[in-house]
């Protein structure tokens, strides 16, 4: 057993957890941090919590402590909540076989070195004492850390029997910690890939998200694929593969080259607003993901992908909902993927098209400020990831900065000037043509060509005399050769 010991980092999550261990012992009972929050303190990273061991009972907790929540207590697990702050302290534990690839049919009260067995990788089977910080390895845990390697305790495909969503986990570990997976580890993985189906989706989903929007996710997606997962997880982005594009905009290679480029990019550029995080994530791994079925060669031999990005929303919304991701989360990355390339027609915009752009909002992130402009923010961080990814040129992306800098804060969003009401007492029929004028009139406004009621008014009369058919609908935001990278 290693003799290692933890300095932790002073914090008030670790006052709360050492209040919490203290009391256990108090009470007879053997404590120890466990997990996570040990392999973080070794690397020098800050935990994002504390876990505790200990060899009390699930009773034996929630009579020590006023304020508990029965998490999992059929598999010896209590939230302690103390001073606001919550602690999850679980029995030690040993666990019968696996009947579903993810939970065990029993389990038993043991012993720590026992407990650590059960665990999932050498790097998250270690122990520490809450106070001399002095760490207990069973597993070998400390030496995998020196080393940077990701290896299943024990046998892996015993492992990896027990809980297929260990696979996807080794994957994101190894991404997070930029470590190696171990050979049998990596093996066992592979053969065990076709089997992540048995998990539920929104794990899948869990582990996925923590993986594009951790450190590496283009390594992340590169493991993925080479373990045999991606095809079955995110098939949509495994068909990017050999799917080449037109080199005059894209001298990267094909679409996967561009996508992993532009996630190697995100991780090394500015932040988004850290509500965006994940919408971006996601719309910067699906930007593109409906090229393969929009790709044609034309008569010169180019490739094009007309109206991708449409596409591309329609299966980004379908791909979030099956891994069962929230309505609004799946809409808004499917927005910003319809929306990604607006931008590349920003020196010929009007302004109407450029407001209503700027107006959209984030139904994932609600804001009662109308001028947040949360949306348009996220749509020029995927912009511009996009262009470096590619061509490397930022000019269609440094105007519409200047140009939505410029705007006046709620410009975007101004009073309407005419209704519905102001159509019929024209004596025009109630119909779909109703909606298409008045986005006529508020277009002027936009465009500052209409300013009063009167105004507005005017332009309603003419529109009313005119064919209907002359209000054409919009098509595809890229049509132009010029847009269709």
């Amino acid at each position: 057993m290693n003799e290692t010991r933890i300095d932790f980092p002073p914090s008030q999550m670790l006052d709360v957890a050492r209040a919490v261990a203290a009391k256990l012992q108090a009470g007879g009972h053997e404590v120890c941090f466990a997990g996570g929050c040990v392999r973080d303190c070794l690397l020098g990273v800050p935990p994002a919590d504390y876990d505790i061991a200990t060899s009390a009972t699930p009773d034996s907790v929630v009579g020590l402590f006023p304020h508990t929540v029965k998490v999992g207590a059929a598999f010896g697990v209590i939230l302690v909540v103390q001073d606001h702050v919550p602690v999850e302290v679980a029995t030690f534990r040993s666990e019968g076989a696996y009947v579903d690839g993810r939970h065990p049919g029993e389990v038993a009260f043991s012993t720590a070195e026992k407990d650590v067995l059960r665990r999932d990788f050498t790097i998250n089977g270690l122990l520490a004492d809450p106070f001399s910080g002095h760490v207990r390895d069973h597993v070998g845990g400390v030496a995998d850390l020196r080393a940077g390697v990701v290896r299943a305790i024990g046998d892996p495909v015993a492992r990896f029997t027990e809980d297929r969503l260990r696979i996807l986990r080794a994957v994101r570990f190894a991404t997070r910690f930029d470590f190696p997976i171990e050979e049998a580890t990596w093996s066992a993985i592979r053969r065990f890939a076709p089997a992540i189906v048995e998990v539920s989706q929104e794990r899948i989903r869990d582990e996925l998200d923590r993986i594009l929007t951790g450190p590496n996710p283009a390594r992340g997606l590169t493991l993925l694929r080479d373990a045999g997962l991606l095809e079955v997880v995110l098939p949509e982005l495994a068909a990017l593969q050999g799917v080449e594009q037109n080199p005059d905009f894209h001298p990267e290679g094909d679409v996967w080259t561009h996508t992993l480029l532009a996630l190697d990019l995100m991780e090394r550029g500015p932040a988004p607003e850290p509500e965006a995080a994940s919408l971006l994530a996601w719309a910067v791994a699906l930007h593109d993901v409906g090229k393969p079925a929009a790709a044609a060669v034309r008569e010169d031999g180019r490739r094009t992908f007309y109206c991708h990005e449409q596409a591309g929303a329609t299966m980004t919304a379908g791909l979030l909902a099956r891994l069962r991701f929230p309505a609004d989360f799946a809409e808004d990355v499917a927005s910003l993927v319809a929306d990604h390339m607006r931008l590349t027609a920003i020196a010929r915009m009007r302004d109407s098209t450029l407001k209503r752009l700027v107006g959209k909002s984030l139904r994932t992130w609600p804001d009662p400020d109308p001028t947040s402009r949360h949306y348009v923010n996220t749509l020029l961080c995927l912009h511009r990831l996009d262009c470096l990814a590619s061509h490397g040129g930022l000019e269609h992306h440094e105007l519409a900065l200047a140009r939505i800098g410029a705007m006046q804060p709620g410009s975007e969003k101004p009073p309407r000037l005419v209704s519905g009401r102001d159509l019929a007492a024209l004596g025009l029929p109630p119909g779909p043509v109703y909606g298409r004028m008045l986005q006529t009139v508020e277009d002027a406004q936009l465009n500052g060509e209409v300013d009063t009621r009167e105004a507005a008014l005017a332009l309603l009369s003419r529109l009313v005399a005119q064919a209907p058919s002359a209000l054409s609908d919009p098509s595809c935001s890229a049509g132009d050769d010029d847009l269709d990278d």
